[in-house]
């Protein structure tokens, strides 16, 4: 087969790409990273309200909680008083994560303090490449049967 300079020209760019991509491709993260991501962010909330850790808690919490609430303090005396579930959880089970566009939705499956079951639903947002939870919605879980 004798040299074409025009089959060169073609392959160098096709290479390229194919280089770029597999350079550009490690910072994407997988769905299991993404879902890895997301349940670390609400486990490690949980875990600085079990410890009484506001600074913590509130480190978690996304841009439009935080102007919502203004500081630490305010936001963990509501959250131990409206979300008594999510302030002193006994058990945790991360139920499904449903994609929104611009936002993901956890459903977390916890049990209060006081042995009630509930279902939470976590709003995601990314936020300078974490996630952060933007709200988070409680209803009595279905208990069966």
């Amino acid at each position: 087969m004798a040299w074409n300079p025009l089959r060169t020209r073609v392959r160098l760019p096709c290479f390229l790409l194919i280089v770029l991509l597999v350079v550009a491709l490690p910072g994407v993260p997988s769905a299991e990273e993404q879902d890895e991501a997301i349940e670390q962010t609400i486990l490690r909330q949980i875990e600085a309200f079990a410890n009484d850790d506001q600074e913590a808690a509130w480190s978690f919490a996304s841009e439009g909680i935080k102007r919502r609430f203004g500081d630490a303090n305010v936001f963990f005396s509501m959250v131990r008083e409206a979300y008594p579930a999510v302030h002193r959880a006994t058990t945790i089970e991360f139920v499904e994560l449903v994609p929104h566009g611009t936002f993901d939705i956890q459903v977390v499956r916890l049990t209060g303090p006081d042995g009630q079951r509930w279902d939470a639903y976590y709003r995601m947002v990314r936020s300078d490449g974490d996630w952060r939870v933007a709200g988070v919605q409680l209803q009595p879980a279905d208990m069966g049967i």
